[in-house]
């Protein structure tokens, strides 16, 4: 069973996404949100999200500092707030790897993120050159390039439609 605390407590690490709402930025905070919950949901207490003016884009996190064993100071420690995303000093808006690697290294800096962790993605095969399609045929990367675009997989290799180019 897991132990609750009193409601005036806040519990911590907790992430902050502020978001400018005349620039109708909710759902991409809140696809920021989810995509931290799901991947830091053992180790994150909450995401917030928070409307904000004037073309607003930050990410913070909130710690509490670990207590050393030889503080006796009766003083509870004193929360802090890095941030580790702005839009205006950043440039943009944050790749969600990017933002994932940014929350690790704060609140669980020896964690390995898999696949976000890796330079390059997946790892290439020996061959340099793919087989070349058969006449009249329509390469697997043309296919999957109109289906993403939303075109059925028609269009013959070196003629596909503007959309799908």
């Amino acid at each position: 069973m897991a132990e609750v605390q009193p409601a005036h407590l806040p519990t911590y690490p907790r992430v902050t996404i502020e978001y400018c709402t005349q620039c109708k930025w909710m759902l991409r905070a809140a696809y920021y949100a989810q995509e931290l919950l799901s991947t830091f949901e053992a180790s994150v207490a909450e995401v917030s999200l928070r409307p904000a003016p004037s073309g607003t884009f930050r990410v913070s996190v909130t710690t509490l500092p670990t207590p050393h064993p030889a503080d006796t100071d009766a003083d509870a420690p004193t929360a802090t707030t890095k941030l580790l995303w702005d839009r205006r000093t950043d440039g943009g808006f944050p790749e969600t790897k990017e933002l994932k690697k940014r929350v690790r290294d704060v609140i669980q800096p020896g964690r390995d993120l898999g696949h976000v962790d890796r330079v390059g993605g997946k790892p290439t095969s020996t061959s340099t050159t793919a087989p070349a399609p058969a006449p009249g045929s329509t390469s697997a990367a043309a296919t999957a390039t109109a289906e993403k675009a939303g075109h059925p997989a028609t269009c013959e290799v070196g003629s596909l439609c503007k959309d799908c180019e």
